[in-house]
C-alpha cells in the first residue's frame, strides 16, 4: 500500500514544549524535591477538554524519534486527541539522573506523568498510553501498575517477560547477538548530553552529573544470568491479572518480541484485548519498512483510542481476538519489500482452528558437533527494514547441523509455536541446543521460517541451573519463536539442529564436542491450522498508510560512497579457522534538523570466534554521537567502546566513555569487571 499524507485534519493542532514536574515531596533521584520531565504535547484547537495519548521513552523527543514523532503525534492530535511525548528521567532534555531500564523509578514517574495529564484542563482525564519497544514495554509495565486515569494502551513489539522475551537472554542462553550490543548502544545513548536549544545554559552541569553516574547495562544483565527477581521486575507475565486498561498487543513475525502478543491474548480476558501480528520487522506498521505490506496503523489504533477513550463504537471489538498474517512460501533474500500472504481471525487463543501436529524423527543416534561459526547466517536479531537484515541461504547453517525432513503433499500452513522434543545425551554438563525451522524448495534453496535455543542447565526451568550429568541420557522439550507461514506442496519441512549458534548464543565451555541425538525419542510438532473462518478472514482489511507531514530532516549523502562499509561483512582467515561479523546497525546516520542541530552517529559491532573454541568468542562495539550547533557555537561529541571476553569461568567487560566539548574531553571513564558465568 502507498502511504498517505494526511492533510486537512478535523481539528487544527498546536505543539508546546514544558516541563511536567514530579510531586512535590517526592525525591527526585538526583535529591532534588521535584524534577522536571521534558515533554512535547500536540493538542486539537478546541474548547472541549479531550482524552490524552502518552508515549515516553528515553531515545530524546527533540533529535533522535523527532522524525517519528512527526509522522503520529499531531495525526493524532488532528483526530481530537491531546497526543504527548516524554522523555524518561535523565535523558534528552529530562532532569534527573539515569536509572536501569524500566526501573521502579521509571515506572513510578511514568505513573505521575499519567496523573499530571488528566488533571489538566484540557484534559478530560482519561489517557491512552502507546509504544514501540522500550515505550511498548513500559506501556504495559505502567498499565499493571493500573493508575486510574490509564483506560487503554497499544503496546508494539514489546515483551512480558524481560528475561526470556527481550535482548538479554533466549531459552536461558545469554544473547551474545544483542545483550553487548544494546547495551553499548545505551552506553552511547545515555551519555548524550542535554541540548543547550532546549535547557539554556544550565545543559553542561546537567550532562556532568549524568555522566558521573552512568554505569553500563551489561553489569547488572550479566550479574542475572536466570530469571531472577531482577527479571520478574516489570514482567507482567508474572500478573496478568493486574492490567485493568484495554490492550491491543501488536507484534511482527520478523520481530522477537512476537510472542509476547500471544500470550497477551492468550491470558487476558476477551472484552479487555486484540491481537494483531503483520510480517513486519520492529517497525511500527505504517512505515513502509521492509517487510510489507504496511497497513494504516495510525487508524487502527484511532479505532482502539475512540472505543476506549471516547465511548464511541468503533467496531474494534468485533475483530476477532486475534488476527495473523500468514505469509506464503518466498526464497531465502535478506530483505523483502513485501512478502505474499493473507490475514486470518482466530476467536481465541489457543485457537479452535489450530491443531498440534506429530513429526516423528527416523535414523540411528546422530553425533551433533557443529563448527563454532555456525549461526553466521542467522540474521539480524532485530531487524529494522534494512538491507541485510534477515536470514540469507540456510543450506550452509543445515549443513553444520543434523537435518530430519518431511515431504510437504498438499498445502499446509502453520500459525503459532512450533515444539521439539530431543532426546539428548551430553559429554559435557553445559552447552546449548538450536532448532532451527526451514522451507527447503525444490531447487533446494532453504528459508529460515523460525527458530528456538534452550540451554542445557536450564531444561528444569529458567530460574534454576542443573548442570548435565556427563554420559547421560534425557529427553529435552522447547518451544520455537511463533510464525505464520504456509508450506506449498513439492517443498520439504527441514527441522535443523545445532550445538552452535554464534553470534546469537553465546557458546557455552566445552560447547565445542557437541551432544548425541537420538531420534527414536525425538520429534517436531507443527501448530497446523485449518481453513477456519474463511467468510471472518475475509472480511480482515485495513486502510493504506497515513501519517501526518514529515519533518523536513535532511540526510546529507556520505562524502565518499565509495567507501561506505557494509552493513554486514563475514571474515574468514582460513589457515586460522577465525571468523569476523561486522555489522553496521544504521540506526540513523548524519541528519540535520529544521532548526539546526547537526547530529552524526556512528557505529560499528564486531563478532569473532575461532572453529572448535568456544572460550575465542568476543564481542566488540564502538559508537560515535555528536551533536552541533553552529549559531550557538555548540559542538559536543560522545565515543564508547565495548569488549566482552570469556574464560571458562568468567565474563570479561571491557567499556570506555570519552566525552568532549569542542574538541576538549570533558570526561573519560574506563570500567573493567569480571563476572562468573553462573548459567551463562
Amino acid at each position: 500500500m502507498s502511504l498517505h499524507i494526511a492533510t486537512g485534519l478535523p481539528y487544527r493542532t498546536i505543539r508546546e514544549d514544558v516541563r511536567i514536574p514530579l510531586p512535590t515531596g517526592r525525591p527526585g533521584a538526583d535529591g532534588s524535591e521535584i524534577t522536571h520531565l521534558y515533554a512535547r504535547i500536540w493538542r486539537p484547537v478546541t474548547d472541549e477538554p479531550v482524552p490524552a495519548l502518552l508515549e515516553y521513552l528515553p531515545y530524546r523527543l527533540s533529535d533522535w524519534t523527532a522524525p517519528r514523532d512527526q509522522q503520529r503525534h499531531p495525526w493524532y492530535a488532528g483526530h481530537g486527541y491531546a497526543s504527548v511525548r516524554v522523555d524518561v528521567r535523565g535523558h534528552g532534555n529530562s532532569e534527573g539522573l539515569p536509572g536501569d531500564e524500566y526501573d521502579a523509578t521509571e515506572l513510578a514517574d511514568g505513573v505521575a506523568v499519567i496523573h499530571w495529564l488528566a488533571d489538566q484542563p484540557w484534559c478530560d482525564g482519561k489517557v491512552g498510553m502507546f509504544g514501540i519497544s522500550w515505550g511498548g514495554f513500559n506501556s504495559l509495565q505502567i498499565a499493571a501498575l493500573a493508575p486510574e486515569p490509564l483506560k487503554a494502551i497499544v503496546t508494539v513489539c514489546s515483551a512480558d517477560d524481560r528475561y526470556d522475551n527481550d535482548v538479554h537472554y533466549m531459552g536461558g542462553s545469554v544473547l551474545a547477538v544483542d545483550m553487548h550490543a544494546w547495551a553499548s548502544t545505551m552506553l552511547a545513548f545515555v551519555s548524550r548530553p542535554p541540548d543547550p536549544e532546549f535547557v539554556g545554559p544550565a545543559w553542561r552541569e546537567m550532562w556532568l552529573k549524568r555522566l558521573e553516574a552512568v554505569d553500563p547495562f551489561i553489569h547488572t544483565w550479566l550479574d542475572h544470568q536466570t530469571r531472577d527477581a531482577y527479571w520478574r521486575h516489570g514482567s507482567v507475565s508474572e500478573d496478568y491479572s493486574a492490567i485493568k486498561a484495554k490492550v491491543l498487543a501488536v507484534g511482527g513475525w520478523h520481530d522477537p518480541y512476537r510472542d509476547t502478543v500471544l500470550r497477551l491474548v492468550r491470558h487476558l480476558p476477551d472484552d479487555q484485548v486484540r491481537g494483531l501480528i503483520g510480517p513486519w520487522s520492529h517497525q511500527y506498521p505504517d512505515r513502509g519498512l521492509p517487510p510489507g505490506p504496511a497497513i494504516g496503523f495510525l487508524q487502527e489504533t484511532l479505532r482502539w483510542w475512540d472505543q476506549h477513550l471516547k465511548g464511541e463504537d468503533s467496531g474494534v471489538m468485533n475483530e476477532p481476538k486475534l488476527r495473523s498474517w500468514i505469509s506464503e512460501s518466498h526464497p531465502p533474500a535478506t530483505v523483502y519489500p513485501e512478502l505474499e500472504g493473507h490475514w486470518v481471525g482466530d476467536p481465541a487463543w489457543p485457537s479452535p482452528y489450530v491443531t498440534p501436529v506429530e513429526y516423528a524423527f527416523q535414523g540411528g543416534p546422530i553425533l551433533v558437533r557443529s563448527p563454532q561459526h555456525t549461526g553466521l547466517a542467522a540474521g539480524r536479531f532485530f531487524p529494522f527494514g534494512n538491507d541485510a537484515d534477515l536470514p540469507p541461504d540456510q543450506r550452509e547453517e543445515d549443513a553444520n547441523s543434523a537435518a530430519f525432513e518431511f515431504a510437504v503433499d498438499e498445502r499446509l500452513q502453520i500459525l503459532g509455536r512450533p515444539r521439539v522434543r530431543l532426546r539428548l545425551t551430553s559429554p559435557t554438563p553445559r552447552g546449548q541446543v538450536v532448532a532451527r525451522l526451514c522451507d527447503v524448495a525444490p531447487d533446494g534453496s532453504s528459508t529460515l521460517v523460525t527458530r528456538g535455543v534452550l540451554n542445557l542447565s536450564s531444561r528444569y526451568g529458567r530460574d534454576t541451573v542443573a548442570p548435565w550429568k556427563p554420559g547421560d541420557t534425557e529427553d529435552v522439550t522447547f518451544e520455537l519463536n511463533g510464525i505464520g507461514h504456509a508450506f506449498p506442496p513439492g517443498h520439504r519441512i527441514r527441522l535443523a539442529v545445532s550445538s552452535a549458534y554464534w553470534p546469537w548464543i553465546w557458546p557455552q565451555p566445552g560447547s565445542e564436542e557437541g551432544f548425541t541425538l537420538d531420534p527414536a525419542g525425538s520429534g517436531l510438532e507443527l501448530p497446523v491450522r485449518g481453513a477456519g473462518d474463511r467468510a471472518l478472514d475475509a472480511t480482515i482489511a485495513f486502510a493504506e498508510p497515513e501519517q501526518a507531514e514529515p519533518l523536513a530532516v535532511i540526510y546529507p549523502a556520505p562524502e565518499d560512497p565509495a567507501h561506505q562499509r557494509p552493513e554486514r561483512l563475514v571474515v574468514h582467515d582460513v589457515a586460522a579457522g577465525s571468523w569476523r561479523l561486522d555489522v553496521d546497525p544504521r540506526y540513523g546516520g548524519t541528519r540535520i534538523y529544521p532548526d539546526g542541530l547537526e547530529f552524526h552517529e556512528d557505529a560499528l559491532e564486531q563478532y569473532t570466534i575461532t572453529d572448535n573454541d568456544p572460550l575465542s568468542a568476543a564481542t566488540r562495539s564502538s559508537w560515535t554521537v555528536r551533536l552541533r550547533r553552529p549559531e550557538l557555537a555548540w559542538d559536543a561529541e560522545v565515543r564508547t567502546r565495548s569488549e566482552i571476553t570469556c574464560d571458562a569461568g568468567d565474563f570479561l567487560t571491557h567499556n570506555e566513555l570519552t566525552c568532549s566539548e569542542g574538541g576538549e574531553v570533558i570526561f573519560q571513564r574506563t570500567w573493567e569487571r569480571r563476572i562468573p558465568r553462573t548459567a551463562g
